[in-house]
């Protein structure tokens, strides 16, 4: 615990992310991974057939995944890395511990993919007497941005199931863990058909003076997005089969959130409505392209974006009460520590803390520092996802009590497994449970180091540092 903790009160730690991941997780999917590949058989298709409206098409969507890319997908990249590190700088350490070599290889490999998309673009007018050395730059342009994909894909397979690597702990041990292999195979075609019903919007507005290339565009690229559909449903058979069984239980919540868990079964009927209507569409437009309309072409790709969006949310929470599977809880604590941090106690061994020890005297304080080190990776105080709003549905708004607020933050993990086990004593439960009835009553902002001033750690609050 040697870092100061960034909390975000009003949007919650949590949400920050994901609103940054999600957000870049469309963009890299349909318009790098995807589109690359894509627009690059859509030009080789326009020089096959010396069509010339084929080229200026691809020219046209690829000018769209240009501007969007560079701008957007660059900065929300970067905002995974800045908000990742405020939010949970422990985790990210671990994670770099085990992989430096894979993100340095694909810092390479993300420069390369820069560099090809910017000589693709830039040149695509300047080489067209040199067509398959430009179609060449964007077949590599491709596997660069599906290799990037490939090697972040290892890294977030081990956040959930680390398999060997806690035993071996080696490099490849980490990189080939059991949730990899499946989740690339799904993510893969998922891209490839995101982009097409990208494709297909943007061709239908591209065309609106050309009928027939419409006609044209419609079918071939409906035909691309149909043919990834069956990779996509057995990647995704292969991948629920290979997640830990433990993980499962926590599906109804991810998916639904607590509030609308029991709907569960209701929200999957509405998914599949959704993968149902994508694959009904693509045939259609396949087989019969001048019967789709255009916003018919809008509501395949949104259904999509939801179902890669749902796919994230539940990646993320299913690994729960883990951020590192077996290894790191939610909270950036290592199971490993917990032991020391029962016994000696939490606040002790914090670095950046106002307060060391729990007194008769400073039960709110030192509750505000137990609440700011242990639950405001997940929870706010009065804000998104605030415990008080937990709380309160937990006891149906009755009156609180201390001693049943401190003994079930206690025992909150066998009631809710996706919850870490509290880390600190049973006194240190006990000033959190002051400091939440006093938020209740008075709606206490949280007390943060920045606001009490911070202090240098002592040799007693060195003792439980380290990574992996």
């Amino acid at each position: 615990m040697d870092f100061p903790v960034f909390h975000l009160d009003f949007l919650g730690n949590r949400l920050l992310i994901a609103l940054i991941a999600v957000f870049h997780v469309f963009i890299n999917h349909s318009l790098a991974v995807g589109a690359m590949p894509l627009v690059t058989a859509m030009e080789w298709w326009g020089h096959r057939k010396g069509d010339e409206r084929w080229d200026l098409l691809a020219y046209r969507i690829l000018t769209v995944c240009f501007v969007i890319t560079t701008t957007l997908g660059a900065l929300t990249g970067v905002g995974i890395w800045l908000s990742t590190s405020l939010v949970n700088p422990y985790a990210i350490g671990s994670l770099i511990r085990v992989f430096f070599w894979a993100w340095f290889t694909e810092w390479l490999v993300f420069v390369a993919e820069v560099l090809c998309i910017m000589i693709y673009y830039l040149t695509w007018k300047k080489m067209q007497d040199r067509k398959r050395a430009h179609i060449t730059v964007g077949a590599v342009l491709s596997l660069f941005s599906w290799v990037t994909m490939a090697i972040i894909t290892a890294i977030l397979g081990f956040m959930m199931d680390p398999g060997s690597w806690t035993a071996r702990e080696t490099f490849f041990s980490g990189v080939f863990n059991p949730i990899y292999l499946p989740q690339l195979a799904f993510r893969t075609p998922v891209a490839m058909v995101a982009a097409g019903w990208l494709a297909l919007f943007l061709a239908f507005f591209f065309t609106r003076r050309d009928r027939e290339l419409r006609s044209q565009a419609v079918r071939v690229i409906s035909a691309w997005s149909l043919a990834w559909l069956p990779m996509a449903t057995a990647g995704a058979l292969w991948y629920w089969r290979v997640i830990p069984e433990w993980m499962e239980a926590n599906v109804p919540i991810a998916l639904g959130t607590q509030r609308f868990a029991a709907w569960y079964e209701q929200l999957l009927v509405v998914l599949a409505v959704m993968v149902a209507t994508v694959a009904v569409v693509a045939a259609v437009g396949a087989l019969a392209p001048k019967k789709v309309p255009g916003v018919a072409l809008l509501a395949p790709f949104a259904m999509t974006l939801v179902l890669l969006g749902s796919f994230e949310r539940v990646r993320e929470f299913i690994r729960k009460p883990y951020v590192i599977g077996d290894y790191m809880y939610a909270n950036g604590l290592r199971v490993a520590d917990y032991p020391l941090y029962k016994e000696e106690g939490l606040l002790r061994h914090a670095t950046y803390t106002a307060v060391r020890s729990v007194t008769d005297d400073n039960g709110v304080e030192a509750g505000a520092e137990v609440f700011r080190l242990t639950c405001t990776r997940c929870h706010t105080a009065t804000g998104v996802n605030a415990v008080t709003d937990r709380l309160r549905d937990l006891y149906g708004g009755g009156a609180w009590d201390r001693d049943t607020v401190k003994y079930y933050l206690l025992g909150m993990h066998t009631a809710r497994p996706f919850m870490p086990p509290f880390p600190g004593t049973e006194r240190e439960a006990g000033a959190l449970a002051d400091y939440l009835l006093d938020l209740r009553a008075v709606r206490r902002p949280v007390i943060g180091a920045q606001d009490e001033g911070v202090v240098i750690p002592d040799a007693a609050a060195t003792g439980a540092q380290g990574g992996l």
